[in-house]
């Protein structure tokens, strides 16, 4: 899986190695978060640039030397540049863009051919309600977050007749270390529309992660499964 080194990452990391998955798990600049991560679960860490084209092909290779084929891929690391669009850069624009939406590609590309050719093996894309809902600010992101979404409905059907499934998750807002400075009034504007009082954590969208990539959802592909608190209801 992409991004695995804290929030939502780790937390799926941490429910894959709990359902006994040999996982693999990139980060791309804190060393130290995937280390920890990697002393603490068993967890193979790999440093990936998801802006990098070639990388992709070359880590699966790496992995699958280590760990055996490739059956599962998360794809859930991602950038975010906040800005409104008039004021937003051509460069962070082609950032947020390539990282989260060409990496994805990148990767599932680099896992296909592998799967397809086992006909087993399921991808799951990690978008954001910013996708579905909008949020001032976040052009790059949520354009970037939507495409994910029809890149796995159109994959899902490339490739579903070779058993390889394809689904994506949309959370709402989850408290992670990067919500954390985030002001109270500005997290109560975030989840003013949620049904469930508790929230949304990272176990919770881990939790989906895991049963998307296991036998149990066989019949389930080409999906956008919110888990959100009810935020989308």
């Amino acid at each position: 899986m992409t991004g695995g080194g804290r929030g939502i990452g780790r937390a799926i990391v941490e429910a894959l190695r709990a359902d006994g998955w040999a996982v693999a798990f990139t980060w791309a600049s804190d060393e130290a978060a995937a280390r920890a991560v990697a002393d603490q679960t068993g967890a193979r860490p790999f440093r990936l640039d998801l802006r990098d084209r070639a990388r992709p092909a070359t880590l699966v290779a790496e992995v699958e030397k280590e760990l055996g084929p490739v059956a599962g891929l998360v794809n859930n690391a991602a950038v975010r540049r906040e800005s409104i669009l008039a004021m937003t850069s051509d460069a962070d624009w082609d950032e947020v863009l390539d990282v989260n939406l060409g990496g994805t590609f990148r990767c599932c590309r680099a896992v296909l051919p592998g799967m397809v050719y086992r006909r087993r093996g399921a991808i799951v894309n990690i978008s954001s309600r910013s996708a579905e809902a909008g949020l001032p600010g976040q052009t790059a992101y949520a354009a970037s977050k939507a495409g994910l979404m029809g890149l796995t409905r159109s994959l899902a059907r490339e490739v579903g007749r070779k058993s390889v499934r394809v689904n994506v998750i949309v959370p709402g807002f989850v408290s992670t270390e990067l919500t954390a400075a985030l002001s109270p009034e500005r997290v109560a504007k975030l989840r003013d529309t949620e049904c469930l009082p508790a929230g949304t954590v990272p176990r919770d969208v881990a939790h989906m992660a895991a049963f998307l990539l296991s036998d149990r959802a066989a019949a389930i592909t080409g999906q956008a499964i919110a888990v959100d608190s009810g935020a989308s209801a």
